[in-house]
């Protein structure tokens, strides 16, 4: 099963990282965020990568294929141009990456649309290049085979950026809750999709917006509801949250190194 990142989006709500290189490559504990999200689905057995790529894409394409050799102790033979590596250090082994180019200022819907003939006519998982979680993708796959639905996505409660306060009717305060989690329930990425998902784009659109009311219309969307840890790099004190989480409790860690 293929996993389609998008890659391609400017970022300009994190401009301090993203004015230099492109989002997905916005390092958490010192690897790209990009790097944490394939290593969520590699470590549980999806391992067919297909990236598309938009602004400053070409840094992800040169982040892969130089990895190797910045990682690594190695000797290069300059006569016979024959390269001997003495140490294995890979941050995803046994995966297949395919690198698209969707354009720069494409939505996601015409990106999504424009890697069709790399998914084929086959169910794919479609993520966000800058979200992370503690998710169990067999369940949610399990899930989307049970419904039968075109489109599956990650339902998640998100916590509220603001602390609250409980009155009683004299309105005297009886506790505060430090940023608790809501009751709503938000598009948290990791989807699911069947290939008949690609009928409903005619023009370049954000997908989020035009076609999955579409879809919900048709009664073609269910929703996996997570309720474990999920986070996304959106702003600077996203950014922030997340690499002072990394060091304290690696919540997202399904995989052993």
């Amino acid at each position: 099963m293929k996993v389609v990142i998008l890659c391609g989006g400017k970022g300009t709500r994190l401009r301090e990282e993203t004015e230099f290189k492109p989002k997905p490559l916005v390092e958490i504990g010192g690897v790209p965020i990009l790097i944490h999200i394939m290593k969520i689905y590699a470590s549980q057995g999806f391992k067919d990568f297909v990236l598309c790529l938009g602004y400053k894409g070409e840094q992800i394409k040169k982040y892969f294929l130089e990895h190797r050799y910045l990682t690594n102790d190695f000797t290069l033979d300059l006569s016979s141009g024959q390269e001997y590596f003495h140490t294995q250090n890979f941050f995803l082994t046994d995966c297949k990456v395919t690198f698209a180019d969707t354009g720069e200022n494409t939505l996601t819907g015409g990106r999504i649309k424009m890697i069709q003939p790399y998914v084929g006519r086959e169910d794919f998982m479609l993520t966000y290049g800058d979200g992370v979680a503690d998710i169990n993708l067999k369940s949610l796959l399990e899930f989307h085979h049970q419904n039968d639905k075109i489109c599956t996505l990650t339902g998640i409660n998100p916590v509220s950026k603001y602390g609250l306060i409980k009155l009683n009717v004299n309105h005297e305060v009886l506790d505060f809750t430090e940023k608790p989690p809501m009751n709503d329930i938000i598009n948290g990425g990791f989807l699911v999709l069947k290939p008949e998902f690609f009928d409903y784009f005619q023009e370049d659109c954000m997908f989020e917006s035009k076609v999955l009311p579409q879809l919900s219309a048709n009664r073609q969307v269910c929703v996996y509801h997570h309720k474990g840890f999920w986070h996304c790099m959106d702003t600077y004190k996203d950014y922030e949250d997340l690499n002072a989480l990394w060091q304290k409790s690696t919540p997202w860690k399904v995989w052993n190194d």
